[in-house]
């Protein structure tokens, strides 16, 4: 049986009842997702999300797939929302994708086929005899279990929502390449590649019942929320520009 990790993990396993799991200490973010950007978000985090972040999709695949991601900082190898005590801004929305964390559904290979069924797993690393139970002495999960649980599995079900949507949205022809050209008030000018954005003149020229369609499925929203959370690259060129004065100052 093979299994390939998610984005951002680097070693999981098929969790099982009597594994005991080491979880990041109170509001600590897990090194995974210090230097990570961007990061996945789903269908039902573009409200919450589009107020702090840039929304955008990107593929992996040269445009086959594409996926909605959360940008958190102007530059790879960077996360602009973690602060010094290795906690995330708590001004700012956190992603589901890191909550989730140290757990994940994923799909096994087995005898070289995918298996269609997701299964739960998690991160190697987090895996400690000193850690948290999963389900008590009489066999039963316990009620922290029980939450994280329908935690991820509702989110899996919402990523899937996003997988749809984009799916559609390529159908459509609506997404389009574009770059993010920075000037800060200090420093050399600078571009963000690789994103897609869904392009407003294409958008107008659908035919009124697709438009229907899009907004009784909410994917019209989605767009929406997606194209004002532009702005918020703004916010991140001010978030730059503060994190490089602290860095300067020691």
């Amino acid at each position: 049986m093979e299994i390939t990790p998610p984005y951002a993990y680097t070693d999981i396993v098929v969790l099982h009842k009597a594994h005991k799991i080491v979880l990041p200490a109170g509001r600590t973010i897990p090194a995974a997702f210090h230097n990570l950007n961007p990061i996945p978000v789903s269908f039902a985090e573009f409200v919450p999300a589009s107020r702090d972040y840039p929304i955008v999709f990107v593929s992996g695949d040269e445009g086959k797939s594409f996926v909605a991601m959360a940008v958190v900082a102007l530059e790879r190898g960077q996360n602009l929302f973690v602060l010094w005590d290795k906690t995330w801004d708590r001004r700012s929305y956190v992603p589901a994708y890191v909550r989730r964390y140290p757990y994940c559904m994923t799909r096994v290979t087995v005898g070289g086929q995918e298996q269609q069924e997701r299964v739960m797993c998690v991160e190697r690393s987090a895996l400690n005899d000193d850690g948290q139970s999963l389900f008590d002495a009489n066999g039963e999960p316990t009620a922290a279990w029980t939450q994280t649980q329908k935690f991820v599995f509702e989110y899996e079900s919402d990523i899937a929502r996003t997988e749809q949507m984009c799916r559609q949205l390529a159908e459509l022809g609506l997404l389009e390449p574009f770059t993010m050209q920075a000037q800060p008030n200090e420093g050399q000018p600078f571009a963000l590649t690789g994103m897609f954005r869904v392009a407003e003149a294409k958008l107008a020229e659908l035919p009124p019942e697709t438009v229907q369609t899009l907004l009784r499925n909410g994917v019209l929203a989605r767009i929406h929320l997606h194209l004002a959370s532009m702005d918020n690259f703004q916010t991140l060129l001010d978030r730059r520009a503060a994190f490089l004065r602290r860095t300067a100052a020691g």
